[in-house]
């Protein structure tokens, strides 16, 4: 890899998750270091993986392995990865040993077309010969049924017809068909374009039209780019990041998905292996609240139509975790058979138990998310009295539930106790209806939501402060610590000079700070101790250090974490103490809410150069 666009050299990747993604809001590919796709799914993120090579413990590079897309460089020598410039266009530089190279430039369609965003169903690909006589083999091998076959096809004079299990997609391409079906050695003499997508005719010529689809990707990424508000200091890693949470947004229905991936394990062989291609209350608020502060109110309004229809639907009763990106509740977990997993490390689950949980600070992350429509005058569609009364809905169940035992927002699947963070959370979503229905006019009811949120906090501070150990405590009456409380400062439950606070950030320095990094907890759940630290309970730990008044040691940490990201500029779940290397699934939207949201704490002022 090389340095390039705030990436990273290959040298400090961290392996097999050293993958840089595509997208365009309707699907996304994970792509590695050769140029391969090995992670992608359809027509949705949750979706059967058309290409499943990333959970099927085989080497790419092996004859038979299947669920891939490689574009095969005879006598290879080297390659190298970047983005284009603000986008989300991987290209890929191949060489072979005598010096002949090529490049790969990997996109999903994204621009606008006929007065709307045109983000089909969608892979391009466009191969140039750049020096010699490159010779190249292609294996296009997508797979059904979670891996269990290569799908069928049927092929026409310039397209393949791919039968997956949740579509049928077409490859059409200037190329010759019968050299893909082959799988043949041939010389790359002009430029080759693939548009793997809709099972229906291009109207115009392959290459011509994926060109110009690449022209326009590019523009409307860079579009959108230009329209954030990034700081002075470490831009790069903020547009990447920000572009990486884009990619996670389901536009169709507003939906944001925890990240692209299933069963990538938290730790070696740990059974941590979880499904995120669901759209959790909680991740989605914090990447609205990130994109929020970077000036993307697109997706925070797209994200409060996913919201509103949730709300509509739940009746004023209970509201799960998680849900389908398409508002579904039924996302039940399975066990998935037919792959091995990563590196072997099953299982592979599909579905997440999770949404069979309480975890009550999710009607908390709903009225936060809400509440900016209703004082931003940017948006489309500014919230209005309805829809304060439909979120008034929430807050009752929040108050209800407040002081009731949950399954925590770190998903305990075996225990329950009254989490502070979630009733912290029940706090919140009072308060800020009260804030909502002043800004409205509604002077009676912000009266009462804000006797409701003294009630409430009034028990979380009796409750969830222990006096014998100085220091918040993770569960009332408890006396285990958890990263969570440092969101105390963020939510403004407390300020950030705080005694109780300074002695809670302490307190967990001492007990969660493994060298550099931040564990979540560290007493046993249901899987036994965490042998991982969380990406983002190191970034709260960075917040909480600079809001204290330790600048340099918040910025030292916040340069070491960046020294862990992928080429692709990005993070995974969680971190090895051992060896730095990254676990868990990937891209992960609460590293990248991390990623941006120290940065943006962190960096000198604009006004500083200007």
């Amino acid at each position: 890899m090389t340095e390039k666009d705030g990436i990273r050299g290959k040298d400090v990747g961290p392996g097999d998750l050293d993958l840089s993604p595509i997208g365009n809001c309707t699907v996304s590919a994970l792509i590695d270091k050769m140029g391969r796709y090995v992670w992608a799914c359809a027509p949705r993120f949750d979706s059967d993986p058309l290409f499943s090579s990333l959970l099927s413990d085989q080497d790419p590079d092996s004859e038979d392995a299947i669920g891939l897309w490689a574009i095969d460089l005879i006598d290879f020598a080297e390659a190298s990865q970047s983005y284009l410039r603000n986008t989300a266009v991987l290209r890929t530089v191949l060489t072979d040993k005598h010096g002949a190279s090529l490049e790969i430039l990997d996109f999903c369609p994204r621009f606008r077309h006929y007065g709307r965003m045109y983000r089909p169903t969608a892979f391009v690909r466009v191969v140039r010969p750049l020096s010699g006589a490159p010779n190249i083999r292609m294996r296009l091998r997508p797979t059904v049924d979670w891996g269990t076959k290569v799908a069928e096809h049927t092929s026409g004079s310039n397209h393949i017809r791919y039968l997956c299990s949740d579509t049928t997609l077409r490859v059409t391409t200037n190329g010759a068909v019968s050299h893909i079906l082959a799988e043949r050695v041939v010389r790359l003499e002009q430029e080759v374009a693939l548009f793997f997508g809709p099972d229906e005719a291009l109207e115009a010529n392959a290459l011509s039209t994926c060109t110009s689809m690449l022209n326009d990707t590019t523009n409307n990424w860079r579009e959108w780019v230009r329209t954030l508000s990034v700081p002075l200091e470490w831009q790069e890693v903020v547009i990447r990041a920000a572009i990486a949470l884009k990619l996670c947004c389901y536009e169709d229905t507003g939906a944001i998905v925890a990240a692209m991936t299933t069963s990538i394990p938290e730790a070696p062989h740990s059974g941590r292996n979880w499904d995120y291609r669901y759209c959790w209350l909680r991740d989605a608020y914090y990447v609205v609240q990130a994109l929020n502060r970077l000036g993307a109110a697109d997706i925070l309004e797209n994200y409060l139509r996913y919201l509103r229809n949730l709300i509509d639907q739940s009746k004023g009763g209970h509201i799960q975790p998680v849900y389908g990106v398409g508002l579904e509740s039924a996302i039940d977990e399975r066990i998935i058979e037919s792959l091995p997993g990563y590196r072997g490390m099953g299982p592979v689950r599909a579905g997440n138990q999770a949404r069979e949980h309480h975890q009550y600070d999710v009607y908390g992350q709903i009225v936060l998310s809400s509440t900016q429509a209703f004082f931003d005058q940017r948006l489309l569609r500014p919230a209005n009295v309805e829809d304060f009364h439909a979120l008034e809905k929430i807050g009752e169940q929040a108050f209800l539930k407040h002081d009731q035992p949950d399954a925590g927002l770190w998903e305990f699947r075996t225990r329950a106790q009254v989490h502070t963070y979630s009733s912290v959370m029940c706090w919140a979503a009072c308060d800020r209806l009260g804030n909502a229905a002043l800004t409205l006019g509604l002077s009676d009811r912000a009266e009462f939501w804000n006797k409701q949120a003294e009630v409430i906090r009034d028990r979380i501070e009796k409750l969830a402060w222990s006096e014998d150990l100085g220091h918040f405590v993770s569960a009332f009456g408890g006396d285990a610590l958890d990263a969570s409380l440092l969101q105390m400062v963020d939510l403004r439950f407390l300020t950030p000079d705080d005694p109780r606070h300074l002695a809670t950030l302490a307190a967990i320095e001492k007990d969660l700070k493994r060298g550099p990094y931040l564990m979540r907890y560290v007493t046993p759940d249901d899987f036994g101790a965490p042998e991982t630290a969380f990406n983002v309970c190191t970034f709260w730990f960075i917040e909480a250090l600079h809001l204290s008044g330790r600048g340099d040691e918040a910025r030292h940490l916040f340069n070491e974490m960046l020294s862990h990201r992928t080429a692709a500029g990005l993070l995974s779940e969680d971190i090895s103490l051992e060896d730095g290397r990254l676990w868990g699934n990937y891209p992960q939207t609460y590293s990248l809410v991390g990623l941006i949201n120290c940065a943006s704490l962190l960096s000198k002022p604009w006004s500083s150069v200007r």
